[in-house]
């Protein structure tokens, strides 16, 4: 069977991403912060313990993840998931008061984190039959969509990866990897609250969906979870 990576892994859109691929028999690498403390992802570790294993990893923590491709260089990887991602502070991001030291730390997860996965491991993507880089973003970050201005922080850090993403699927061409963007949909999670309108499962299966039927024509493209094309 195929083996998925997801990052982000402790709660909603990654845990979905977990439960679903392990039921269905993926071998599923799951990387969270702290995984001692990721109740629901050891509870899925206990239920599927020949499909899943769970490695603690800080996203903005380039030695950590270095560190972790080496512990698994033998791996073959078809399906990276750059799911891990966090929002912008309660306070501190609209016009006159910003918090520029949490816009940082913001891109260095939304943005910069799922490069150097790309880049930490390349060779166990490049040697599978799937080859896919996935990067789970938003249309927050898209230029066109925006009509509501605000939210200064979380829409660059995701019009910045979606760039960056852009440029992956460009340089990977030559090794036939497949880089795409994918927005969930405003799901009910932690990040999304309860006013969200669609469930993780629902966000989850349509995301897969798209991803099963992927081509290299994909490359670069940025989809919604139902499939339309997001406007950059």
């Amino acid at each position: 069977m195929p083996t998925v990576l997801v990052t982000g892994a402790n709660r909603g859109i990654g845990l979905e991403f977990v439960r679903q691929y392990a039921q269905d028999g993926w071998h599923v690498i799951a990387c969270c912060r702290n995984p001692n403390a990721a109740t629901k992802l050891q509870c899925l570790n206990s239920q599927f313990p020949q499909h899943l294993r769970v490695y603690a990893l800080n996203m903005i923590d380039h030695v950590q993840i270095e560190q972790l491709s080496e512990t698994l260089s033998t791996e073959t990887i078809d399906l990276l998931i750059n799911n891990a991602g966090v929002y912008s502070p309660e306070h501190g991001d609209a016009f006159g008061a910003t918090d520029y030291a949490a816009w940082l730390y913001v891109f260095q997860v939304n943005s910069m984190a799922p490069l150097k996965m790309a880049e930490a491991f390349i060779q166990q993507i490049a040697r599978s039959e799937f080859k896919t880089i996935v990067t789970i973003t938003s249309k927050m970050g898209s230029i066109a969509d925006n009509r509501g201005g605000g939210s200064y922080i979380y829409r660059a850090s995701k019009a910045a990866v979606n760039i960056v993403m852009k440029s992956l699927s460009i340089d990977l061409d030559a090794q036939q990897i497949n880089a795409v963007l994918l927005h969930p949909g405003w799901v009910k999670t932690d990040m999304g609250g309860a006013s969200a309108l669609i469930s993780v499962e629902q966000s989850v299966t349509g995301m897969r969906h798209i991803i099963r039927n992927l081509t290299l024509k994909d490359s670069g493209k940025f989809y919604a979870f139902d499939g339309q094309t997001v406007p950059w």
